[in-house]
């Protein structure tokens, strides 16, 4: 093990994590790494327990400490009663989010649903203000520093049909981030975007099962393949980590070069 790698192992000790949308994809890796590198773990999920208590059980068995608590994040009282729980169960407040949760369903602007539009608002925007609220409030009350990571897309950037609604929700949240990082500054509370590409992730299930859709998206991706959840994860924990301290109000593309393919431009 180099120097960096072992430096690396215990670069979350001490700190009080929340991840949600924790129990599957991009949000599981995380909650792993993080736990592994000495957090302190809030898993967040909605429905099936089973998924978040298994993420649990491997942190509690590898020697770390973590606890599962169901939310919808964007309903407010809820997230807010999450926040409190966690606070009392880590002995104090959490000093680094990452917004994970998101969801996703095409539709054509003419055929979408108000219902539609608002529930992926809901979730992937509103769901992030809420909890990062809640984080910031905690942390400043506290006088503790802390890092806020919204996982985004490249969808804040490259447009998408029949996911208006999610490129909106995305596209938010750059400039939303951009905002709250110059707030919470002067409390040394940094605001980073991390924004994957194609990810083999339970949500593009279909590419995973189709060798030919797959084909098609990574054709589309100059690095030749989509991306594992484990390196979105590394990301996520270099960038809440102390050697990034330097960097926030900025979105880290994650993405193996396609946000530069001619063919989105």
């Amino acid at each position: 093990m180099t120097a960096e790698q072992h430096a690396a192992t215990r670069r979350h000790a001490g700190r009080r994590a929340l991840v949600t949308g924790g129990a599957t994809g991009i949000g599981r890796s995380t909650v792993g790494r993080l736990g592994a590198e000495g957090a302190a773990v809030v898993v967040n999920y909605i429905g099936d327990p089973a998924p978040a208590e298994e993420a649990v059980s491997e942190l509690d068995e590898a020697g770390g400490k973590a606890i599962a608590v169901q939310a919808d994040v964007s309903n407010e009282e809820q997230v807010v009663s999450m926040f409190s729980r966690a606070r009392e169960e880590l002995g104090g407040p959490i000093d680094l989010l990452v917004n994970n949760a998101g969801i996703e369903k095409p539709f054509l602007l003419v055929d979408m649903p108000l219902e539609e539009w608002n529930k992926v608002i809901g979730v992937n925007l509103t769901g992030a203000f809420l909890c990062a609220r809640e984080a910031a409030r905690g942390m400043i009350d506290a006088g503790v520093p802390g890092a806020i990571v919204n996982i985004s897309s490249v969808h804040e950037q490259i447009a998408w049909e029949q996911f208006g609604h999610y490129c909106a929700s995305k596209g938010g949240m750059k400039l939303w981030a951009g905002t709250i990082a110059k707030e919470l500054a002067p409390h040394k509370i940094r605001v980073v975007n991390v924004a994957p590409g194609a990810i083999l992730t339970p949500i593009n299930r279909d590419l995973i099962e189709h060798p030919e859709k797959r084909a098609e998206v990574e054709e589309e991706i100059p690095w030749g393949r989509m991306g594992k959840p484990e390196e979105i994860a590394a990301t996520v924990a270099w960038l809440a980590g102390p050697e990034a301290e330097y960097v926030t109000g900025t979105t880290i593309f994650v993405d193996g070069g396609m946000t530069q393919y001619p063919h989105f431009h």
